[in-house]
């Protein structure tokens, strides 16, 4: 009786193969979907905080100018006009940042890296397993033991 039952589930399992592997296909492109819409919503979230950044930035960079060169032309010396230098060039680095195509020449260095030096992407001591995770709770568990927090 009970050979009986088992060929009949495996019998049940065998047809159901198939949809239980559209589910878990379903299932996995949902999921990279799912990061690929996230990972673009944070990529926007960048480009608008960089874009803010630039516009606090070059409202600073316009009234620090404007007190340089009122300076300047007080004193005709040409010391005041040094600061412009390096803050013209942090003033565009933002501005590339946010209006020009500085993410995009990220994005292909990126993509070179992950190409032609994916051996520096590798994680310090590989990937973790689940033995060394289950290890890494266990070991958690005996310091709550040892050591339990304070209330």
């Amino acid at each position: 009786m009970g050979n009986f039952i088992s060929i009949n589930l495996e019998d049940h399992y065998k047809n159901n193969e198939k949809f239980l592997q559209s589910l878990n296909e379903i299932a996995t492109e949902r999921q990279i979907q799912l990061q690929n819409q996230m990972a673009e919503r944070q990529r926007a979230v960048t480009i608008a905080r960089n874009r803010d950044l630039f516009l606090w930035f070059t409202t600073f960079n316009i009234t620090a100018t404007t007190g340089l060169f009122t300076g300047f032309r007080r004193t005709k010396r040409p010391y005041f006009l040094i600061p412009l230098i390096p803050l013209n060039f942090v003033n565009l680095y933002y501005w590339d940042l946010a209006y020009g195509n500085k993410l995009h020449r990220i994005r292909l260095e990126a993509e070179h890296i992950m190409t032609h030096e994916s051996d520096m992407l590798k994680v310090p001591c590989g990937l973790p397993t689940p033995s060394s995770i289950d290890q890494g709770r266990m070991v958690e568990e005996e310091t709550k033991k040892i050591h339990p927090p304070m209330p």
